[in-house]
């Protein structure tokens, strides 16, 4: 089933900031995203709008795509939104460098095969 096109530029948004988290955090150690608030900070607001795109795509284009964790991914971002105080680096730091380098990886052929219409992001 092919995505909604207002679905497709809420994937474009989580494949974006997804990237941009995978380059941000490459050759770079917990400890330096520890030591780093400007780091800490870029992972943490990238997180959160890969939450928030994932919270607004359909249920149907969900239903399409089990194999990505849209709960998991939508209550990591209400946790740096809304529980900011209970934020623990080394979760966050497993996210950027493991959980998002997949779903890169899963989001990508996806877009491939269905590019937003007008190639950017909503």
């Amino acid at each position: 089933m092919q995505p909604e096109p207002e679905d497709l530029k809420y994937l474009w948004d989580m494949l974006d900031a997804a990237k941009f988290v995978v380059r941000l955090t490459a050759a770079r150690t917990l400890q330096e995203y520890e030591d780093s608030r400007e780091l800490r900070y870029s992972v943490e607001r990238a997180i959160e709008i890969i939450g928030e795109a994932a919270r607004r795509v359909s249920a149907g284009s969900r239903k399409s795509h089990p194999e990505i964790q849209w709960n998991a991914i939508v209550a990591t971002r209400h946790i740096i939104a809304h529980e900011y105080g209970d934020i623990q680096n080394d979760k966050i730091w497993r996210i950027a460098t493991s959980h998002l380098p997949e779903l890169v990886e899963l989001l990508t052929p996806i877009i491939e095969r269905n590019p937003p219409e007008d190639g950017t992001a909503g």
